[in-house]
């Protein structure tokens, strides 16, 4: 009995060290997979998490996705009217711009927009990102979540090394004064992001967000981006002409 296809993800990190060959073997996959499938999409990812994206992929049935190397994605697909595989592919490859990914589909449009916007999943922030809000610690007995834990007393030589003024009293972990983890629109630091890690804040937000779409039936092609992702991608763009 033939196995079942899955939905697979092509990660093209490692082609570097497989040189020309490992790139035309990516080449010849992306070339083989616009030929299997009837629409190609961009796609980008805010707070990147595996784990997520693997729940993405099984729920996209035998739909194909590529990360990695924008340049040889795009060389596969065409840069040009002249070089492109099919009609307007070409603006596809120019979409491939910034940390993007690139999905090949049978799904209908209407199937593929719904199945990202309806999968969103809470995480903890990383070094470098934005804080989503402000998180301040009271003072006295320090506690974590909704149902106002307690810390286990061994964490306090952890939290203090992160940059909070703890003590130990009577056996438990307190503050004299509050203390103010982030501010909203800060940038994390290592420090920060731990102890949000350890206060249980999960505000960063997984979310694939389409960035294009190009349907081979007639060709169209529909630039998917909001005013504010154009701006980034702009940026970006000018970036890797420096």
């Amino acid at each position: 009995m033939p196995k079942a296809k899955r939905s697979q993800v092509v990660s093209l990190t490692k082609t570097k060290s497989k040189g020309k060959a490992g790139r035309r073997e990516v080449m010849d996959t992306v070339t083989e997979a616009v030929k299997t499938y009837d629409s190609a999409w961009v796609f980008s990812v805010d707070n990147m998490r595996n784990q997520y994206l693997k729940q993405v992929r099984s729920k996209m049935g035998t739909s194909r996705f590529f990360l990695g190397s924008n340049k040889v994605m795009a060389k596969a697909l065409g840069n040009t009217p002249e070089e492109e595989l099919n009609a307007n592919l070409h603006k596809i490859a120019q979409a491939l711009v910034g940390d993007v990914g690139l999905l090949f589909t049978n799904l209908s449009s209407e199937d593929v927009v719904r199945e990202f916007d309806e999968f969103q999943a809470s995480s903890y922030p990383r070094t470098g990102t934005k804080a989503e809000y402000r998180v301040v610690i009271e003072a006295g007995e320090v506690v974590r979540g909704f149902t106002k834990e307690s810390f286990p007393s061994n964490m306090e030589p952890t939290l203090r090394k992160l940059g909070m003024p703890t003590l130990l009293k009577q056996g438990k972990i307190v503050l004299d004064n509050e203390y103010v983890i982030c501010e909203k629109g800060d940038t994390l630091t290592p420090d920060q992001a731990h102890l949000l890690k350890h206060f249980w804040e999960k505000m960063a937000t997984f979310k694939v967000k389409l960035v294009a779409h190009w349907n081979k039936a007639d060709g169209k092609f529909v630039n998917m981006k909001s005013a504010e992702d154009e701006e980034a991608s702009d940026k970006e763009s000018d970036d890797d002409m420096e």
